[in-house]
């Protein structure tokens, strides 16, 4: 256990680089904006990994009996989060976390302007359900607590940089998913992003199911679900 929150606590720290400014842009006028990038990413994969593997390793811990509902949760609620992640990253958004720079939003922010991080909250939250014990607890529960905590800061932070911008831009968006289309502030569409989004999150929900999430968690959703 003492690895496994060791394992956390640096993936936390890890993300909340890019929160703050000073040392974001200090380490991408080191590295350049390309190398900033790459290795961030590669540092984040390895860290994520250090973080599974940990918790696989740590004591199991019941907190809940598990029921077929719960596994349906995750088969819902995951592939959901998993593609407001990627059309989050893949499309520009200077009101929130994105990897592309640009002024002019993607069609993913008429559905929420945070879509990474609710994207993200929605994929813990749905393991959360499906997992009743200690160490899935602390981890999808810190994993979405972080998400759902970042969206304040993000807030401000938007509100700094853009200055007049923020109310043009912001008008159009909202930050709860949907409910600027809901309320007819802005048009559902699409993009080429969210088209890979959409392929992309198919192809791997598939792989997912057909034994990668088995072989890589020794656990598999489709017989979680009909048990």
């Amino acid at each position: 256990m003492a690895e496994f929150l060791l394992a956390l606590l640096a993936f936390l720290v890890l993300h909340s680089i890019p929160a703050i400014p000073a040392v974001r842009e200090r380490l991408i006028s080191l590295l350049g904006r390309a190398a900033y990038f790459s290795l961030y990413s590669l540092v984040s994969i390895l860290v994520l990994g250090w973080v599974f593997y940990a918790a696989l390793n740590a004591d199991y811990i019941p907190l809940w009996e598990p029921a077929a509902w719960q596994a349906w949760v995750t088969l819902l609620a995951a592939p959901v989060g998993v593609f407001l992640v990627l059309a989050g990253l893949f499309s520009v958004n200077p009101l929130s976390v994105s990897i592309r720079q640009g002024q002019r939003p993607g069609a993913i922010v008429s559905v929420t302007r945070h879509p990474v991080l609710w994207g993200f909250a929605m994929w813990a939250l749905g393991h959360l359900v499906a997992n009743g014990d200690l160490r899935s607890l602390i981890l999808f529960g810190g994993f979405a607590l972080f998400a759902l905590g970042a969206i304040p800061m993000m807030e401000m932070r938007a509100r700094r940089r853009l200055g007049d911008q923020w109310q043009r831009q912001s008008a159009k968006t909202s930050i709860l998913p949907f409910a600027a289309l809901f309320t007819g502030r802005t048009p559902l569409s699409g993009d080429t992003p969210i088209a890979i989004a959409v392929v992309a999150t198919a192809a791997l929900t598939l792989w997912l199911l057909a034994g990668g999430h088995a072989a890589l968690f020794f656990a598999d959703p489709l017989l979680l679900a009909t048990a």
